[in-house]
């Protein structure tokens, strides 16, 4: 089974937007994990518009399952990132003003900052992981960095499978073989929703996590939150 990895960016983004302390991010990662998730994403950007800084060390004792830390990794995040060591760190190359990520790495071009980067965090016990293109020279070149995964940036699927292009599946499906072949283990994660990620799941071989914040978020507006998460887990069987 995949796991269902949140992320809770939005509650934080939220919870800003009027000041003070509702909603709780930390106690909605408690909720996630009691309805069922298996993990907990976060990605703290350094204006801190949404994930705060604090809100990393708050959530550190209170994510049991799979934590997720995302995010550039400038010095400052990857301090903090040490010190709180998550399960997982996923290195993202956005632009400190990005609204959202919006692509995957060069691990061609950046191959020399990956490989220095990837090992201070796997020396300190952290598994990595590389957000990516689905672009098969981008796949070796990651495992050229030594990541222990990649995570698939899906925004192009999800794009071409809402005009009903359920080809757009096929450079996903290319690359996750190759990446399995490779040694790499596989996540995936941006705009996948309860639309979409049934025929994701199912069309990519060894999918080991999705994290999905966006839409689960939106979609529990409609349709309450733990009973999202468990339509995510059904359809991720």
């Amino acid at each position: 089974m995949t796991k269902l990895s949140v992320n809770i960016n939005k509650i934080a983004t939220l919870r800003n937007s009027r000041g003070g302390d509702v909603p709780n991010v930390v106690q909605f990662a408690r909720d996630v994990q009691k309805f069922g998730a298996q993990g907990v994403t976060i990605h703290p950007r350094p204006d801190e518009r949404h994930i705060r800084y604090q809100d990393v060390y708050d959530l550190k004792s209170e994510v049991y399952t799979e934590f997720n830390i995302e995010g550039n990794p400038i010095r400052q995040f990857m301090d903090m990132v040490l010190e709180v060591k998550p399960t997982q760190v996923t290195l993202v190359p956005d632009a400190e003003d990005a609204i959202t990520s919006n692509a995957g790495w060069d691990t061609i071009k950046h191959k020399d900052f990956l490989v220095d980067v990837i090992k201070e965090f796997k020396q300190n016990g952290i598994r990595t992981s590389i957000f990516v293109d689905p672009v098969m020279k981008q796949i070796e070149g990651a495992k050229a960095t030594g990541t222990d995964r990649i995570e698939l940036y899906t925004e192009a699927y999800a794009d071409a499978y809402s005009l009903g292009d359920k080809m757009g599946i096929k450079p996903y499906r290319d690359c996750a073989i190759l990446a399995s072949a490779l040694g790499l283990g596989l996540n995936a994660g941006h705009d996948l929703s309860l639309d979409n990620i049934k025929y994701f799941k199912q069309n990519i071989p060894d999918l080991l996590e999705v994290s999905i914040g966006h839409a689960l978020i939106s979609e529990s507006l409609y349709l309450g939150i733990e009973n999202v998460i468990n339509m995510y887990l059904r359809q991720l069987k």
